[in-house]
């Protein structure tokens, strides 16, 4: 081989390998002055931050909230900064969210209306809700004063029905409404006394959370008879979500997050429901007791025979049938023709 090109091939080489070492030792530099330029920014005392995304009307619980250090520039007057005595979390804990919070966004003194704030019982209500207040009677009311604000209750309507016929009136208890939140016991909304310990009294008065449909509902059932709270229990909401679900009464869009998917399986769980509504009469509890309305007996029924050794027209003795013709009923005793 020709020496002039084996010298050459050797030169080449070498500079190929200054270049390569040369630019590698130049990246390596400018990568490390970068990361030494690049600011270090202290950080500065713990601020209240959102554990989870607050929508209007959260009512703040232990999980709501929690501590977390902040850059020190960008702390602001209007945080609630760890030490300070506003930022005790036992006196946050039942407050109301007035703007939206998002997850991990410090929390200012506004965001929040406390229990004894203007304006809290309106922050409290969801969205296109309203707040109903009715009286209880103490004796009948149930549950014997346990029913606390943010406890979710059926109400019972419980009235006597009277007919135009003979005898007692027929006793209804109905359940009008279902799975309504409770907003306030007597002007309470938080069941606790002044030194912070929850109190179980019976009420004189509950507020409740409706839809304008359902507090109209409500309204009207207050001069019908005597209304009554019925507890429920936590697990009921999954238990009637899942038959809503399975009934077509709850559709899920499709293409959805699964956020978005459990935000409105959530809705649906909490509303209050007027809907499939159960009854029971007198009858149905004591064997001595009406099942139905009394009939009105029309004028010119037959007056029923008088009984042997009653000396009273129209109370026959032994075992009755009433025999109903249109609006007319004649009372027969067993064994007449």
């Amino acid at each position: 081989m020709d020496v002039k090109k084996v010298a050459l091939l050797i030169g080449a080489l070498v500079i190929a390998v200054v270049t390569a070492v040369m630019a590698k030792n130049m990246f390596t530099g400018a990568g490390a002055e970068q990361a030494n330029a690049a600011p270090v920014v202290p950080l500065g005392p713990k601020v209240l931050v959102a554990r989870k995304a607050l929508p209007v009307g959260t009512i703040i619980d232990a999980e709501s909230l929690a501590f977390q250090a902040w850059p020190k520039e960008l702390v602001q007057n209007a945080y609630y900064t760890e030490g300070s005595a506003d930022a005790d979390m036992q006196k946050l804990i039942g407050t109301v969210v007035r703007n939206p919070v998002t997850a991990g966004q410090p929390l200012t003194r506004g965001a929040l209306v406390g229990p004894g704030d203007r304006g809290f019982l309106a922050a409290a209500l969801g969205p296109g809700m309203r707040a109903v207040t009715i009286p209880l009677d103490k004796e009948t009311s149930g549950v014997g004063g346990f029913v606390f604000p943010g406890d979710r209750v059926d109400l019972v309507l419980t009235q006597d029905i009277v007919g135009g016929g003979e005898g007692p009136p027929l006793k209804v208890s109905e359940t009008v409404v279902r799975n309504i939140r409770v907003l306030a016991i007597d002007q309470k909304i938080d069941g606790k006394t002044e030194d912070g310990k929850i109190e179980a009294t019976k009420a004189d008065t509950v507020t409740l959370e409706a839809t304008p449909r359902i507090a109209e509902k409500i309204a009207v059932s207050q001069s019908m008879g005597k209304l009554s709270l019925a507890l429920r229990s936590i697990a009921d909401n999954a238990a009637e979500l899942e038959r809503a679900v399975a009934s077509g009464e709850v559709r899920v869009p499709a293409g959805v997050s699964a956020a978005q998917e459990r935000q409105m399986l959530l809705a649906v769980a909490n509303r209050p429901a007027d809907n499939n509504t159960t009854f029971v009469t007198g009858g149905d509890v004591s064997r001595f007791q009406r099942r139905s309305i009394p009939a009105k007996v029309g004028s010119d029924a037959p007056a029923a025979p008088a009984a042997a050794g009653t000396g009273s027209p129209g109370v026959p003795a032994g075992p009755t049938v009433r025999v109903a013709r249109g609006n007319t009923v004649t009372v027969v005793p067993v064994g007449a023709r």
